[in-house]
């Protein structure tokens, strides 16, 4: 089993809180703290994946190499995350890609980019491709219009 293991400064226990808010069928695990009192370990689950979390210090920050990838049904579910991540000190990125404000990225997909981009049509596809490359948060009805020309 393979687990995402989240390194933080001091946060890690309010970016969980934060990000089991955000994702249905998600739950906090368990709290380890330190004899302070304060969180050094969080163990939670968002829509079924197991994810930890640890307070290590400020030695390592996350970069754009890993991301949490999140396949969305509907425009909806893009507005609602999106918004939801980019907010209190999130960033926007390109091509479905933002960070929170914790700096973890992620890339907040419709199902529908998927569908688009592989049409073996490649003029329709191609057309997906240079309209999803030109976005920030990925607006599905803008892909359509791309895809029928």
């Amino acid at each position: 089993k393979v687990t995402p293991f989240l390194w933080f400064d001091t946060q890690a226990e309010e970016a969980m809180n934060f990000y089991v808010s955000l994702f249905k069928h998600s739950k906090v695990n368990n709290i380890s703290r330190g004899p302070d009192g304060r969180a050094f370990s969080v163990a939670f689950e968002l829509d079924g994946q197991e994810v930890l979390g640890l307070n290590a210090g400020p030695q390592f920050r996350f970069t754009e190499a890993i991301s949490m990838f999140v396949n969305c049904e509907d425009q909806a579910e893009v507005d609602y995350f999106w918004n939801a991540l980019t907010m209190n000190g999130g960033e926007e990125s390109m091509c479905g890609w933002c960070k929170d404000q914790f700096g973890l990225s992620w890339q907040i997909i419709p199902k529908q980019l998927g569908e688009l981009l592989g049409d073996p049509d490649p003029e329709k596809s191609g057309r997906v491709m240079q309209a999803m490359l030109k976005m920030q948060k990925i607006i599905v009805a803008d892909l359509q219009k791309a895809h029928a020309g």
